[in-house]
């Protein structure tokens, strides 16, 4: 159902199971998928994809262009998966030709008011965004990772797994999977004990990760000695071989 004062563009490509609420507008080549609500006042622009079963809250805006100097009005793109909501005044922009040209974020997201997605970003499957969590551009966030209300994340910075980041952090190097980070500058506080007990983590898998996170940063190893000594020593589970590749493709170093 698509309400009488909603602007969709002939050009949008619009399941007929969507939602479209009251002085909506839906931009051309748009593509919103079965299932999808979207609310009053938002807007989803061109080059935009909506996956089935999510849900848009008023005054959202998905797909805009990317506030970025370098944008020049090249057709870049912005994806949303399945079933993930965006709520009010949330932002996501479109990609960069510099950038690879897509923002994406994937299924089943919750995305909590005034929270940004900027340009080039790569949101994974099951992730929260809290209330006016800011990510700048080129950021991938992994996984069920949880972002905190009023974290603000620095460009090109990766957030691992099942990490969690407290909020009112500012987060300027990257992340690793499965532990809390908090602070500005964002530090480490340990292995996110509950978050992966959630989501049914083994309590090996916790005894391992517990091990790995001790030689890494509690020892006073430099950070090649402590790799070689997790080789050596620790059960290399998917689980601590993921910790293992996070660390060792980092471009902008770990936090601590």
């Amino acid at each position: 159902m698509i309400h009488e004062t909603a602007i969709v563009s002939p050009q949008a490509e619009i399941d007929p199971q969507v939602e479209i609420g009251p002085y909506a507008i839906v931009a051309a080549d748009a593509v919103i998928g079965a299932g999808t609500t979207i609310g009053s006042h938002s807007v989803i622009d061109s080059h935009t994809t909506i996956g089935p079963d999510c849900r848009i809250f008023p005054h959202a805006v998905v797909g805009e262009a990317p506030q970025s100097v370098k944008y020049a009005g090249q057709k870049t793109y912005a994806k949303i998966g399945r079933g993930t909501i965006i709520r009010e005044f949330t932002t996501v922009h479109r990609g960069t030709a510099e950038g690879g040209g897509v923002t994406e974020v994937g299924d089943h997201c919750l995305l909590m008011a005034y929270s940004h997605v900027a340009h080039d970003c790569r949101v994974g499957s099951g992730v929260v965004l809290a209330n006016a969590a800011t990510l700048a551009g080129h950021i991938t966030i992994g996984d069920y990772a949880t972002i905190g209300g009023l974290v603000a994340i620095h460009q090109f910075v990766r957030i691992g797994e099942y990490a969690f980041v407290g909020g009112k952090s500012a987060v300027v190097k990257d992340v690793p999977p499965y532990v809390i980070a908090a602070g500005d500058r964002a530090r480490l506080h340990g292995l996110n004990r509950v978050g992966l007990r959630r989501h049914g983590f083994s309590e090996k898998s916790l005894a391992l990760l517990k091990q790995v996170y001790r030689i890494i940063f509690r020892i006073g190893l430099t950070l090649n000695e402590a790799l070689e000594r997790v080789r050596a020593e620790v059960d290399l589970v998917p689980e601590v071989a993921n910790f293992i590749k996070f660390i060792e493709s980092s471009h902008r170093g770990i936090t601590r």
